[in-house]
């Protein structure tokens, strides 16, 4: 992963709370399926501002899926392995 700026946490806890804003109303699993197809969008998008074309775009897919899904394996066990050995404070917090 890049180097983390001083706003990242910041900016993923925003969020985190517009989803867990959106439990109030919807079950955990339609609020995580939103928020990972909104991230799927937006980073094709992303993607999308550096080509010219849909033809250069195309030719860079397999490495540009790789990028992605690596980078979120990396923050997904990152984030298990803290819940795992934090599990009991962060768990009772939320009860």
């Amino acid at each position: 992963m890049e180097e983390i700026d001083n706003n990242f946490y910041n900016r993923a806890d925003e969020h985190i709370n517009l989803a867990n804003d959106q439990l109030k109303h919807e079950a955990r699993g339609k609020v995580s399926a939103s928020m990972m197809y909104s991230v799927a969008r937006f980073n094709s998008w992303l993607s999308a501002t550096g080509w010219n074309n849909g033809e250069e775009m195309k030719l860079a897919k397999e490495e540009t899926i790789e990028y992605f899904v690596n980078e979120y394996r990396n923050m997904l066990i990152e984030n298990l392995d803290d819940y795992i050995d934090n599990f009991d404070s962060y768990m009772k917090a939320g009860k």
